[in-house]
């Protein structure tokens, strides 16, 4: 993986921005990975952070995701999170989001076959108050949490032309809708014509 600049090395009290972008490599298992403050840590076969300072020092979980992606970029694919901003209203904010991955075999016209993944996303958020925390009354840490879960069906898609009897099949549809609306306008204004004279032959319009 590679991170632009560990959060841990900020200096919290300056409100300076980060900014991370790289790639991750994971197992095909469910899992998850994070963005969290302070230097983490093994304590007792757990993965923890030190949050002492911020108590002093709250943090602002605000953040935007410009482009998530679970492997290559193929046409129609689509990234709920691309672009996805989150406003925190509140001060040491843990956000999850919880995505549902669906593998994809994408093959194009020249037959290259190219293997990625297409997903869903679900959010939570919730306020964590480091005393309660602390005591393990409240579960949880400030940061950006994404939990991913690799579905067992697969998506195929296929890029095909369309050959030249389907352009001639759908020009055709388009033509004879043409004619079929023009011929109930036509009906309906002929009947509205011969309403109106029967009406003018027995003296009802002035």
């Amino acid at each position: 993986s590679e991170i632009s600049s560990p959060l841990n090395s900020l200096n919290i009290s300056s409100g300076i921005n980060a900014e991370y972008g790289g790639v991750l490599k994971v197992s095909k298992v469910t899992g998850n990975f994070h963005i969290s403050p302070g230097k983490s840590f093994q304590h007792n076969h757990a993965h923890v952070h030190d949050m002492k300072f911020l108590q002093e020092f709250p943090i602002n979980l605000t953040h935007t995701i410009n482009r998530l992606t679970y492997g290559e970029f193929v046409p129609t694919q689509e990234n709920p999170l691309d672009n996805h901003t989150f406003v925190a209203t509140q001060l040491n904010t843990m956000r999850q989001y919880y995505t549902q991955i669906v593998p994809m075999r994408y093959q194009k016209l020249n037959s290259e076959v190219v293997l990625s993944n297409q997903y869903s996303v679900t959010y939570h958020s919730k306020t964590i108050d480091l005393a309660k925390a602390a005591r393990g009354e409240q579960s949880g840490l400030p940061g950006m949490f994404i939990s991913y879960e690799i579905s067992p069906l697969m998506v195929e898609v296929s890029e095909h032309r369309r050959s030249f009897t389907h352009f001639l099949t759908g020009v055709c549809a388009i033509v004879g809708g043409v004619f079929t609306v023009a011929g109930i306008i036509d009906s309906m204004v002929y009947n509205s014509y011969r309403a109106f004279q029967k009406k003018l032959q027995l003296g009802k319009v002035n």
